[in-house]
């Protein structure tokens, strides 16, 4: 089973340091973990820097993988406007860094990423005529379709409708657990958190809050901290811990 670990990770941009001295424990296979904090908390720049995207000290360490690429990464907005259709877009992402020559395990992988993710309807529409939503689905399955031990998602919700972004969370809940594969989604809203992710991973500044299962992580208490809210945390009537938010501080 796949294991992330960060280990005192740092970034820059030119003098500007974006992210400092970040750890975290283990977080394995199977688990779906919310990457939570404000606007410019630095989401975006941490996967980038989990990529190798952007230099820094400290460590990422990855084990119990034998993929050649065992991390994909879905970005906010792919902001497509090649002229390709969906499928001809998934087909695409699924054979980058691979041979040149298109088998049929291929194609089931990239029929199965659509199906999953219920566009495969969409399959022969163009990409650049798309909504921002279909988009937002597009770019799960492209990066779904490379069979990652790995998925890093950048806000995969945000141009979702809440059927969509339901059934999106849904789906990669379910994907983790019968993949072992871990996802880790920057997710603005902490209802979501609360509801799909097993582990919440809180930073604020470039600076880790805290990480750690999600109904320890995300308290009142810090919620009054990074996000500047009066909040409390109840059980609905399955149980379930829901976000109730009163008023901005």
């Amino acid at each position: 089973m796949v294991t992330l670990t960060l280990d005192r990770l740092s970034a820059r941009y030119g003098r500007r340091q974006i992210l400092d001295d970040i750890s975290t424990p283990p977080l394995h296979g199977g688990q779906v973990v919310a990457l939570l904090g404000p606007n410019a908390a630095g989401k975006s720049t941490l996967f980038r820097r989990i990529l190798g995207l952007l230099e820094g000290d400290g460590e990422v360490r990855i084990t119990g993988t034998s993929s050649e690429r065992p991390v994909a990464y879905m970005p906010q907005d792919n902001g497509a406007t090649a002229v390709l259709t969906v499928y001809e877009a998934v087909l695409l992402a699924r054979m980058q860094g691979r041979r040149l020559k298109v088998a049929d395990a291929d194609l089931k992988e990239v029929d199965k990423a659509l199906a999953a993710l219920g566009i495969d309807t969409l399959a022969g529409r163009d990409i650049g005529n798309l909504s921002g939503g279909q988009r937002q689905l597009v770019g799960a399955a492209q990066a779904l379709v490379q069979s990652p031990d790995i998925l890093l998602l950048d806000e995969p919700t945000s141009a979702l409708d809440l059927h969509r972004q339901i059934s999106l969370l849904s789906i990669l809940r379910r994907l983790a657990q019968e993949r072992n594969m871990l996802i880790i989604a920057a997710l603005h809203d902490l209802g979501h958190a609360l509801r799909f992710a097993d582990q919440a991973l809180v930073i604020e500044s470039g600076r880790l809050v805290d990480c750690g299962p999600c109904e320890q992580v995300v308290t009142p208490q810090m919620l009054r901290h990074t996000f500047q809210v009066e909040a409390r945390i109840e059980p609905c009537s399955q149980g379930r811990p829901q976000l109730i938010v009163e008023a901005a501080i």
